[in-house]
């Protein structure tokens, strides 16, 4: 403020003011000067008194101020993270409806891949069928020969059997024919 910071020095009051008989003299003249300049002291520490106050108050809107822009910061800073939290959140969302419309044809897929698995296992199913039926007509064809075979086998086992039988019947009443006859 212009003003020196440090204190003016102490001036002692002027002591013995004369009286008005004594107004023309040198000493006295003196003692006013010195009355003037502790006067003039007087103003100048009020003067640096009221400087004092002045950069007083000052310091304390500083510090006021200090404290509401440290509040300010702190603020500022919580609302960055709410910034950061609120688009975060918004890109969660985005992905959360993202994933929601991937889900729906993911479970579609889902479900046709268990057709697509079941049609496989189908026709896995249908071609073993085919292969067995292949094999079934093939093993008919032997199976209904050797039926065949057994029939004509068994036939003529039964041929051959009765012909024994007949042979052997012969032969025993042969020799009791040569002698009926």
């Amino acid at each position: 403020m212009g003003l020196d910071p440090s204190p003016p020095p102490l001036i002692r009051r002027p002591t013995g003011i004369r009286t008005k008989k004594n107004c023309n003299t040198a000493s006295h003249c003196s003692t006013l000067q010195h009355t003037a300049t502790y006067y003039s002291v007087l103003q100048l520490t009020a003067s640096y008194c009221n400087t004092l106050q002045h950069t007083a108050a000052h310091c304390n809107t500083l510090q006021h101020t200090t404290a509401h822009y440290s509040t300010l910061q702190h603020t500022a800073t919580h609302c960055n993270t709410l910034r950061h939290t609120a688009t975060h959140c918004s890109t969660l969302q985005h992905i959360t409806g993202h994933c929601d419309a991937l889900q729906r044809p993911a479970t579609h897929c889902n479900t046709l891949q268990r057709s697509a698995t079941h049609c496989n296992t189908l026709q896995h199913t249908a071609t073993r069928c085919n292969s067995l039926q292949h094999t079934t007509t093939h093993c008919n064809t032997p199976q209904y020969t050797a039926a065949h075979c057994n029939v004509v086998q068994h036939t003529t086992a039964a041929h051959l059997q009765l012909t024994a039988t007949q042979f052997n019947t012969r032969r025993h009443t042969a020799p009791h024919s040569s002698t009926l006859q």
